[in-house]
């Protein structure tokens, strides 16, 4: 699923994470559309096979650059993105994809460094890496800023907590930085891209329904066997929220699976005015309830 008509010509973007699954393939849809990109993940040797992968895909003046980062070290992400304003003259875009699941089992029983391991990274380093672009974004007077989500950021995910609560914390954050930098036309989104069959899928059947939970892991091995949601989807999305068309549409939550985020640019001023695609507090009068 190529993205539709989406051109990233002349935007130069960091992408997290984007050495397997859901990275790669963003990594590969904006290379596709145009857009120059320095990619970065903890695997030196798998972020240079994605180089090689995607450079011919590049076109004249199109650069595929990696750097191997850490997004929980600070100095780390200070690095890569020192090379990418060096490198992309034209960096305008920031997708944090990187993430893991952390720790699984009751919040008693995990191992605590590993769930503080999995704030660091799913949360400190996305803020981490904002805050580094910023600066470069707020020059421009002109970006964008791409967080991933997950299902454990609308939902419960018992047994695992860590990445649960990361992820709600990010899609807050998302729609705090977007408030503070729409005078910049700095647009801040979301994405939830839907049940993926990626190596965190893997980790969950492999962690068995004892740390997990029977009805999480049961429904993991039906999504296995049904093949999940296609990465090409959130890639899309990803593309999407990079392009001139999704100008103006910021602080926002959007699915790839179930959202119409294809059509969004034409309700544009009246998403603005909503609260659609957004986490809000729900109380009894929502529900028909005094």
């Amino acid at each position: 699923m190529n993205p539709p008509n989406y051109d990233l010509s002349g935007r130069g973007a960091i992408i997290t994470g984007a050495n397997q699954g859901l990275g790669r393939a963003i990594a590969e849809q904006y290379v596709r559309a145009g857009a120059s990109v320095l990619l970065t993940a903890r695997d030196q040797r798998l972020l240079e096979e994605v180089r090689d992968a995607l450079q011919p895909l590049a076109r004249a003046r199109q650069k595929v650059l990696i750097e191997r980062g850490d997004v929980s070290d600070r100095a780390s992400c200070d690095a890569v993105v020192a090379k990418a304003k060096r490198e992309l003259p034209d960096l305008s875009i920031l997708v944090n994809n990187a993430g893991v699941y952390g720790p699984k089992g009751a919040i008693e029983d995990v191992d605590w460094e590993e769930w503080v391991r999995a704030i660091e990274i799913n949360l400190f380093g996305t803020v981490y890496m904002c805050r580094a672009v910023i600066p470069i974004l707020k020059a421009r007077k002109y970006g964008k800023i791409v967080n991933l989500s997950g299902g454990g950021a609308t939902a419960p995910l018992p047994r695992i907590s860590a990445y649960a609560a990361s992820k709600a914390a990010v899609v807050r954050m998302t729609d705090t930085l977007a408030e503070e930098l729409k005078d910049w036309h700095i647009d801040v989104n979301s994405i939830a891209p839907g049940a993926l069959n990626t190596r965190l899928l893997d980790e969950v059947i492999q962690a068995g329904p004892d740390k997990v939970g029977k009805a999480f892991y049961e429904r993991s091995l039906k999504q296995q066997s049904e093949g999940g949601a296609p990465l090409e989807k959130g890639a899309a999305l990803a593309v999407f929220l990079g392009a001139k068309e999704s100008d103006g549409i910021t602080g926002r939550l959007i699915s790839a699976v179930w959202d119409d985020w294809q059509n969004l640019p034409a309700q544009r001023e009246k998403i603005a005015r909503s609260d659609v695609y957004t986490l809000r507090r729900i109380v009894p009068k929502d529900r028909g309830m005094e």
